[in-house]
């Protein structure tokens, strides 16, 4: 499998369907989720709401370069949302998440080893691969958060 194909693959998996890693995956846990539990403040942690359009933050952030060539998100606004205020304003934010992550990793899915391997935007970023994958893992540490956040909520 192409490394494109991998990668692809492996974003679907902790945003829209795996369980192979945590056996579990944004969907899976976001999906349902009453918007109120979403938004619950516990103690001094990030809300599941904020974790979760954090990670669509980075996910449409990387799909605008694919598009434009431009990288127009910053780490500092990277938790700072509008925030959510009903269950309507929680399943379409969900489902911009779902829908920008598929069109990404469709859009991963068409780079060759030679684009996966050349500078993001510029040479200080490294690698289009090295971009996503640390995006995935990124994806993950965040999911597991959720998961205990859920828990405690």
């Amino acid at each position: 499998m192409a490394k494109s194909n991998q990668l692809a693959k492996r974003l679907r998996e902790v945003i829209l369907n795996g369980t192979w890693i945590a056996n579990t995956n944004f969907k899976d846990q976001l999906e349902g989720l009453d918007w109120k539990i979403a938004t619950t403040e516990f103690e001094s942690l990030n809300t599941i709401s904020i974790l979760s359009q954090h990670i669509h933050y980075y996910i449409a952030g990387i799909k605008n370069v694919f598009t434009t060539g431009k990288l127009e998100i910053r780490d500092k606004y990277s938790f700072d949302f509008p925030p959510i205020k009903s269950q309507i304003e929680w399943e379409t934010f969900q489902n911009t998440f779902w829908s920008d992550t598929e069109n990404l990793a469709a859009l991963i899915e068409k780079m060759t080893d030679e684009e996966l391997n050349r500078d993001f935007v510029n040479e200080k970023y490294g690698t289009y691969y090295r971009n996503i994958d640390g995006m995935i893992e990124h994806s993950y540490y965040h999911l597991g958060q959720i998961v205990l956040i859920k828990k405690m909520v």
